[in-house]
């Protein structure tokens, strides 16, 4: 990478702590995924050029012999109507954007449609994130063509094909995650596809199921509910 290179560079000096760590945790999210079929779709809304970049990195291997990883540039300002028809459960959304971008909508829905989101961002980092992984590599404004940005996705897409090297990685442990003791149900995201009367169909991150909208009606496409033992309990604000 030239030194010349316009925007921030993210050193040890950095003013955002700990940014390397959140890196490195993407990077061995994304490794599993990918190892599990995962499709990385970017997106970086008003400057399309660092989600082609991003993407192209992905496609083809970092050393011969490596692997090329599935990745497709989302070039329009709203990412929705693209991911919402072609992304699957499973899938890695990484976004490109300041905090000042309008992301969060589509965070959110892609949450409830099964993606894992990764946010590489600069410029003042956001107090509240709804990404999985945050990786916020400087504090100056976000820049055109921003060398500081280039860098850390460069060193994400360097970081998850060395993950690979080391097949024990890939395989994640289980976790548990807070249920309802009487159910045994958790709260899951959910984006409304159609509605009617006091039930909606509703895509989450385990398929497409049938709710009931009795303690929320009326709620139309488009909306994002959390979904708990077969009912919508709440509309959630994107």
């Amino acid at each position: 990478m030239p030194t010349s290179a316009p925007g921030p560079t993210p050193s040890a000096e950095d003013s955002t702590p700990g940014w390397t760590d959140d890196l490195a945790t993407a990077a061995l999210a994304l490794a599993r995924l990918f190892a599990h079929g995962a499709t990385l779709w970017t997106w970086a809304p008003g400057a399309p050029q660092h989600a082609q970049h991003l993407a192209v990195e992905f496609v083809h291997p970092v050393v011969v012999g490596s692997r090329a990883l599935p990745a497709v540039a989302v070039v329009e300002d709203d990412a929705t109507p693209a991911l919402r028809s072609m992304a699957k459960a499973g899938d890695i959304l990484a976004v490109v954007a300041d905090a000042g971008a309008p992301v969060t909508d589509v965070l959110r829905r892609a949450e409830a449609w099964g993606l894992t989101t990764v946010w590489l961002g600069t410029g003042p980092r956001p107090s509240r994130s709804p990404a999985h992984h945050l990786v916020w590599v400087g504090d100056e404004p976000m820049a055109t063509h921003d060398g500081g940005l280039v860098l850390g996705y460069h060193l994400l897409w360097e970081l998850t094909h060395v993950c690979f090297e080391h097949p024990g990685l890939l395989e994640e442990v289980a976790e548990e995650g807070t249920v309802c003791i009487t159910c045994a149900d958790e709260g899951r995201l959910g984006e409304v596809v159609r509605s009617e009367g006091d039930e909606a169909t509703v895509r989450t991150a385990t398929g497409v199921e049938t709710v009931s909208t009795m303690m929320v009606a009326p709620v139309v496409a488009g909306d994002l509910v959390l979904v708990h033992a077969g009912t919508a309990i709440s509309v959630v604000d994107p």
